[in-house]
């Protein structure tokens, strides 16, 4: 059955005739005086528009200066760490590309959230240091995405990412020559290899 709006012209007779025979509850209340109406809002003063900025070129991962704009401005880390300049001897740095160098230590960051993996990180470096070693490894996994529940969007690897940072930031720039990505013995792109100063 389809409900009706407001009230039909009988049902107005009605209620008119139920209202004048109602008594107030409280006679000697005053009668509220009628809200005044409401005044109409004055407009804020118009500000000059901006030129709408154009978006045909926008693409979400394109190169800058190809007329499209990236939105993501840090380089994987891949990346990043192959256009650092070499530090190290061109032999020792081709053996160890090729994973025909053992890492003499190595530490498993799975697992850990970043706040726990930094201060291990630190402590074993710093550790190999103090026991002469050159090349260790530092596994910090692929890493996996957030999710479609995720409450912001996450990059996936977080650790992947921050490695790389922490070993080119005191106190650790110090003691570290060379970070690259391990050779696929090693944990391809879920490790790193670092070696050390003498």
């Amino acid at each position: 059955m389809a409900r009706r709006r407001g009230l039909s012209a009988e049902d107005k007779a009605l209620w008119s005739r139920v209202a004048a025979t109602a008594v107030p509850m409280h006679p000697a209340r005053k009668q509220a005086e009628p809200a005044p109406a409401p005044q109409p809002l004055k407009k804020p003063p118009t500000m000059p528009q901006a030129a709408p900025l154009p978006l045909a070129g926008l693409r979400i991962g394109g190169q800058p200066g190809s007329g499209s704009t990236r939105l993501d401005l840090s380089p994987p880390p891949r990346e990043a760490l192959h256009a650092q300049p070499l530090r190290m001897d061109h032999k020792t740095h081709r053996q160890m590309s090729r994973g025909k160098l053992a890492p003499e230590a190595r530490i498993d960051l799975h697992g850990m959230t970043l706040a726990v993996a930094q201060p291990v990180l630190i402590r074993f470096i710093l550790q190999a240091k103090a026991e002469g070693r050159r090349l260790v490894l530092v596994i910090t996994g692929k890493g996996r995405e957030g999710g479609p529940d995720a409450p912001l969007p996450v990059r996936p690897g977080a650790l992947r990412h921050n490695v790389p940072h922490w070993l080119h930031m005191p106190p650790l720039n110090a003691v570290v020559l060379q970070v690259r990505p391990a050779h696929r013995r090693h944990g391809g792109e879920g490790a790193y290899y670092v070696y050390l100063r003498r």
